[in-house]
């Protein structure tokens, strides 16, 4: 099977019907509703994802879940909230039978927010220091 190459996250969401593309619809208007107007949706690893300076997030849809990558930071101060969910270093398992948790995906979006312009807080002070 010939793997397709997603240029835009319309083209990738709508290559889904059912609960697939209904939950990729919700987390796409989540994202937005959090992300600074200077936020722009890529397609990065043929996926979804939200950039700042760099991605802040990335998401997909699977067969049972979807898939939602906010790095590793968010996973270790956020580990209770998501004790519920199947997790790993970098990524988050939302099952296609349970709601989007919105509220939680919000406050992760918001942390990855700050950490991301945190990182270019110092890296263009870093670059006055020179």
């Amino acid at each position: 099977m010939e793997l397709v190459k997603f240029s835009t996250t319309d083209e990738y969401i709508g290559a889904f019907s059912g609960i697939q593309k209904k939950r990729l619809q919700e987390l796409r208007r989540i994202v937005k509703q959090v992300a600074p107007a200077k936020a722009t949706e890529v397609i990065s690893y043929n996926m979804p994802a939200l950039k700042l300076n760099k991605v802040l997030v990335y998401y997909a849809a699977y067969a049972h879940h979807i898939g939602f990558y906010p790095t590793s930071g968010p996973i270790k101060v956020f580990a209770e909230d998501l004790k519920g969910y199947k997790t790993s270093k970098g990524a988050i398992q939302f099952p296609l039978t349970e709601p989007l948790p919105a509220g939680l995906i919000k406050e992760i979006i918001s942390y990855r927010i700050a950490e991301d312009e945190k990182i270019a807080a110092v890296k263009q002070l870093a670059s006055f220091k020179k």
